[in-house]
């Protein structure tokens, strides 16, 4: 029989590693399974500036390393796989990976949630170096500086107006002729003397010289191309919750987002969903450590129960 361990956490990055530091603490056998390496989508950021404690900022990859450094400290482990399908049939769930099956009491869920990209030649070389997909992360790096925010959404707005109070000149290129955010985000934003919209326009390609130096866009309707002069482009154009893998085994939203409160509960018992895979109103690093917590918490009583 496989052995059975009190916690299993899929995904390790600020949220898994949390669950995992505060479950390995409290005694409970805890394994965290990430596919990649310790961070997740945070391990890409270059600098991270907006996370307590580290008053010269800190590089997402090290950041990364020093949570999965904690859990360890306690004794959870981490196994470097892919996670194939669930099943949470039963008090013993059991999660098929790449590497074989584990088994456990409890799941939490933190799996992430990935950027959606433009998918233009260069965009992933140029990720960090000019190209950002999270404007409350890096926006802190473009201080009088100019910038092209890409997308009409609400996310996006906010993005837009976020940046407007850091930069010299905020473009928003969109390819309608306007915002699909909410009216408040639109008409703040109209009020802003450093905001520029670009309408019925798309980022068609980059200009770089080892970094960002500016973006070609082009009108959806004319078809003519120009250039506009930039320092940093922010792609808000959605993203894409990691769960293919759950298969239906726990209720998601319309955009596939796992639904749980603030409890981090899903509707399956023993299971919790932790971190940008969450249904939530704000993903950040720092949310996604105090779900982590939550989550524990809640764990913690459930086994108590059993």
């Amino acid at each position: 029989m496989n052995h059975v361990y009190d916690m299993i956490v899929i995904g390790g990055g600020p949220g898994g590693y949390t669950s995992a530091l505060y479950a390995s603490r409290a005694g409970l056998d805890t394994v965290v399974i990430e596919r990649l390496c310790a961070g997740g989508q945070m391990a890409l950021t270059g600098e991270v500036d907006n996370y307590p404690g580290f008053e010269d900022g800190i590089n997402g990859f090290d950041l990364g390393i020093k949570m999965q450094r904690c859990a360890h400290r306690f004794g959870a482990k981490t196994v470097n796989c892919e996670v194939l399908s669930v099943d949470f049939d039963g008090e013993i769930k059991r999660i098929n990976t790449s590497d074989g099956f584990f088994c456990g009491k409890t799941v939490v869920l933190a799996s992430g949630a990935n950027p959606r990209e433009l998918g233009l030649p260069g965009e992933k070389e140029l990720t960090g170096n000019g190209v950002h997909y999270c404007a409350h992360c890096d926006g802190g790096f473009y201080k009088d500086k100019r910038v092209i925010v890409v997308g009409g959404g609400n996310s996006a707005a906010a993005d837009a107006l976020y940046l407007s109070r850091i930069a010299s000149k905020v473009f928003i290129v969109h390819r309608r002729d306007r915002l699909r955010a909410d009216k408040i985000y639109g008409d703040s934003l109209t009020r802003r003397e450093n905001v520029e919209f670009v309408w019925n326009s798309t980022v068609s390609g980059f200009i770089a010289d080892g970094r960002i130096i500016g973006a070609k866009v082009t009108d959806v309707v004319s078809e003519k191309t120009c250039d506009i002069s930039c320092d940093g482009i922010f792609v808000s154009v959605g993203r894409t919750p990691a769960t293919e893998f759950l298969l239906g085994k726990v209720q998601t939203d319309k955009n596939g987002y796992i639904v749980a409160d603030e409890s981090t509960r899903t509707d399956i018992p023993g299971v919790y969903a932790v971190g940008d895979v969450r249904a939530k109103a704000l993903r950040q690093i720092v949310t996604a450590v105090s779900d982590g917590a939550v989550a524990v918490h809640f764990a913690e009583e459930y086994l108590a129960g059993q």
